[in-house]
Formats: C-alpha cells, sequence, structure tokens
C-alpha cells in the first residue's frame, strides 16, 4: 500500500493548548512518521473575536486517498468538539496543507505562522 506525505495545519482559539494536545494525540494515531513543529500564538484575521489562535503544522504518512484524509480529518475535529456556526469559536480547525506534494488551502501557505513553521519541518 503506497504511503502518501501530509502537512496538516493545526488551530484554535478555544481552549487552544488543551485542544491541541488533543489533535495530535488523534493526528499521532492517524499518521506514521509523524512530526509536529512547534506552537505559534497568533492574532485572529477576518472575526470579531478577539481570541488569539495557537497553530501548529504535523507532516506525516497515510494510506489514505487524499478525499478519505479530509473526512478523517473533519471527523476528528467533531471528536474534539467542533461544531459548524460557532460564532467565532475555532475548537479546533485542521486542514490539509499538502498532499503528495500538491498544495491545498493556497492562501494559508502566505500567512506567516505558516511560512515560518514550514521551515521546521523541512
Amino acid at each position: 500500500m503506497k504511503e502518501h506525505e501530509v502537512i496538516i495545519s493545526l488551530a484554535s482559539n478555544e481552549n487552544q493548548e488543551a485542544n491541541l494536545d488533543k489533535a495530535r494525540e488523534q493526528l499521532t494515531q492517524l499518521l506514521t512518521e509523524v512530526h509536529f513543529t512547534s506552537a505559534i500564538w497568533t492574532e485572529p484575521v477576518n472575526t470579531s473575536r478577539k481570541e488569539p489562535y495557537l497553530n501548529q503544522l504535523c507532516k506525516g504518512t497515510t494510506a489514505f486517498g487524499e478525499g478519505l484524509l479530509c473526512e478523517v480529518l473533519k471527523e476528528t475535529e467533531k471528536r474534539i468538539g467542533r461544531i459548524k456556526n460557532e460564532d467565532g469559536i475555532v475548537v479546533i480547525d485542521l486542514d490539509l496543507l499538502e498532499y503528495d506534494g500538491q498544495r491545498h488551502h493556497l492562501r494559508d501557505w502566505s500567512r506567516d505562522y505558516v511560512m515560518k513553521l514550514i521551515e521546521e519541518l523541512d
């Protein structure tokens, strides 16, 4: 079975450290050869909420196809406590940034924290 290289971003602006801990635990069970960057606090963008975000990147490998991996990430968010229409509260956000070299969430790649943290994965 082919292993696919992935990069996933983690973010939370509610109970940030505990929710990133839960996400790391889930991703460690979901992926192999898992590496996490350090976590960086950032100010919120495009929201009325003032709570800072805690952001981190994860690199690993998976046998899951891209679509299935995205579904599993959304299910993982729900398990940790994310619900829709949260009024700016992001309990956890897990986004697939890269799958086998194919970039996704292109706007995120220009964010300062992504550019800084991606260096930790190289």
